[in-house]
């Protein structure tokens, strides 16, 4: 935010709550996490109940459609209605004029990130929080989803028009056969849509005293087939190159050499629970890696645009990862703007 973020909040709060005497108990605070958003950790003074509690604020950068904010308000209300572990979102507004972009005000879940508490048993407590979720009733969110913006935006029908819109948008010329392989290829849908958190991996999943008591960053949610999920959960798990993360040396030491193992149990561990077609498991994947290389396809020619360098993870293997993961699934090889 602009000068005096804390300032600015606060007005918006005193606004929503209509009351001029809000303060802060503990004012706002970057924390980490956030890929591609800004985190502001902060709690208030003689609120009302739900605003009492730790809150995040979660603000849109101007690359975002601001109506993100709300998708991702219906998104982790539906859930957290559900009964799963998603912060409730007090405030959401697409106006970017109030904080200088669109953004979420929600309640700030207990715990930490799984692999900063826990170095065994990973792979079972993925899979059975992420089994927790597809047990959960889709239609909830379809219907949110609808009265705000259309259920299409939530339906993985919805990301493949994204994909394409994108692709167009950007001129990512090489990934134009990649994404015809994906419309001419798609599975029967055998399996019952699920709600799909679409970003499922242990850093977004907090844990306290050995029990799951959040999952947070829910945006790439969808109601998809639950191999979409899997899939996603795989390409994150085997691709993401461990140097650029934010854990001790020596966990990413550990992590690095576990790897095939912690990925095959929990594989092993979520088909126990629900059965998975390895033909649509290849094919999501080869979607969650699509997803990824338009993602970073569009982070690169924006920095050289704007004439710097992409930020990390961009600028790594993970797409020249993602690329040979793609063309081993399809025979197709898809190809990203050099970096600059």
């Amino acid at each position: 935010m602009t000068a005096d973020p804390s300032r600015r909040l606060l007005e918006y709060l005193r606004g929503e709550l209509t009351d001029s005497a809000l303060e802060y108990t503990e004012p706002p605070v970057a924390i980490s996490g956030g890929y591609d958003t800004e985190i502001l950790a902060f709690r208030l003074r003689r609120a009302p109940a739900e605003w009492s509690r730790p809150l995040i604020l979660r603000r849109l950068g101007p690359e975002h459609d601001p109506t993100r904010a709300l998708r991702e308000r219906d998104i982790q209300n539906t859930v957290a209605g559900l009964g799963f572990p998603a912060p409730r979102v007090l405030a959401a507004s697409a106006d970017p004029g109030a904080l200088d972009g669109a953004f979420l005000i929600m309640e700030r879940m207990p715990g930490r990130p799984m692999l900063e508490v826990r170095k065994i048993g990973v792979a079972a407590v993925l899979s059975r929080t992420q089994l927790r979720l597809h047990a959960l009733d889709a239609g909830p969110l379809l219907r949110a989803a609808g009265r705000t913006g259309g259920s299409d935006a939530v339906t993985f029908d919805g990301l493949l028009d994204q994909f394409r819109r994108r692709i167009a948008a950007r001129s990512l010329h090489g990934l134009g056969r990649a994404l015809d392989w994906l419309a001419a290829h798609r599975p029967a849908e055998a399996a019952r849509p699920v709600i799909c958190h679409g970003d499922f991996h242990p850093q977004n999943i907090l844990m306290e005293d050995g029990v799951v008591t959040g999952v947070i960053d829910w945006p790439n949610a969808l109601v998809a087939n639950p191999a979409y999920d899997v899939a996603t959960t795989r390409i994150i798990l085997g691709l993401v190159p461990l140097e650029l993360s934010t854990l001790p040396a020596v966990v990413r030491v550990l992590l690095s050499a576990a790897r095939p193992l912690l990925l095959s149990r929990y594989l092993a561990g979520y088909r126990r629970g629900r059965p998975i077609d390895d033909l649509a498991l290849g094919y999501y994947e080869a979607a969650a890696c699509m997803r990824q290389l338009i993602r970073i396809g569009e982070k690169r020619l924006t920095a050289a645009a704007a004439g710097r360098a992409p930020g990390p993870l961009d600028a790594s293997s993970f797409g020249d990862r993602l690329c040979a993961r793609f063309a081993r699934i399809t025979a197709i090889a898809p190809a990203l703007p050099a970096v600059a």
